[in-house]
């Protein structure tokens, strides 16, 4: 489906062949640096939380042993379910606490669905908190000035496109600058740019305020020309729900980026990705001392109540392909 004159005609991908399944171990592992003791009890807590990869139909997570200098507790985010890991130490005599979190993952692409299905009606209560709006991703004001010169179709999927294709054409991924990568739908109508946080969070914004739920993944990109390596960073997308289609997903940045991939990438995810949680405005437990966390993907740590400074966590992501 394309309502972009410049669009290529593509086949429906669900003709094409057997969806794609990637299998690899993920390495979640990072270090904390540079802590320093003040010997006070309450200042030298040292408060770390961490998304944690779920089964879901789309991919199979199987927890190997973990290496932390504690044990951890698991947890269960408030708002979207999410599941978290929480450790709690004092800063150590060394300034430096490493923690390496290892994954077996079975990724499958998820592919267009092409005939209506009525098990996926969504529920109301959750319906509601999908069009409400976030703390940075509003539902009225700036987002809307971008639909002003677009007449916007009735039916949810034609509707969804037009959205997918003002969000291209309005956003260019590029990481300059300040204010790039919170997921700021307003700073994101004034600059023009960003990251995939930023291209979803407009998206969203777009959809819940034209009455379609919409709701935010993240993850991590896999690499393609590899086997093995490191990951260099986070990757995020979006859904949105359709009644007569159920959910479908959008990976906007991943389109601007590669323009062949534009069709499919509205209602298709390639395999080569695993999510870590969902949602924005998150609920962690326990509750840090600075409220709901914007999203969750790298760790959050406080040091006697405050964020740490993320100059002093070295990310250390990584991949082997089984």
């Amino acid at each position: 489906m394309s309502n972009s004159p410049s669009a290529k005609p593509q086949p429906d991908v669900a003709q094409l062949a057997p969806a794609k399944v990637r299998q690899f171990k993920f390495h979640y592992k990072f270090r904390v640096k540079d802590l320093q003791a003040t010997g006070d009890a309450e200042q030298d807590l040292v408060r770390i939380w961490l998304p944690i990869p779920s089964t879901n139909e789309h991919q199979q997570i199987k927890r190997l042993p973990e290496i932390a200098p504690v044990a951890g507790v698991d947890f269960q985010e408030a708002r979207y379910g999410n599941k978290l890991r929480y450790f709690q130490l004092p800063i150590p005599a060394s300034g430096e606490i490493s923690v390496d979190l290892l994954y077996e993952v079975v990724r499958r692409e998820v592919r267009r669905q092409t005939m209506p299905d009525a098990d996926k009606a969504i529920a109301e209560e959750l319906r509601a908190q999908l069009l409400a709006a976030d703390k940075l991703v509003p539902t009225s004001g700036k987002p809307l000035d971008l639909l002003k010169e677009t007449k916007l179709a009735a039916e949810p999927l034609t509707l969804a496109r037009q959205l997918y294709d003002v969000v291209d054409k309005h956003v260019v991924y590029k990481k300059e600058g300040m204010g790039w990568g919170r997921g700021d739908t307003n700073w994101v109508c004034d600059n023009g740019y960003g990251n995939c946080t930023d291209f979803h969070s407009l998206f969203i914004s777009l959809a819940r305020s034209q009455g379609l739920p919409a709701q935010f993944e993240i993850g991590f990109s896999i690499p393609t020309d590899k086997t093995a390596g490191p990951i260099p960073g986070y990757h995020c997308w979006a859904w949105f729900h359709a009644p007569e289609r159920g959910w479908v997903p959008v990976d906007i940045s991943e389109a601007d980026k590669d323009p062949a991939m534009k069709d499919y990438y509205f209602g298709n995810l390639t395999a080569d990705r695993v999510m870590f949680s969902a949602g924005r405005d998150l609920q962690l437990r326990p509750p840090p001392a600075q409220g709901p966390a914007n999203f969750l993907i790298y760790p959050y740590i406080e040091v006697g109540g405050e964020p740490l400074p993320k100059e002093q966590v070295e990310l250390q992501f990584s991949f082997e392909e089984k």
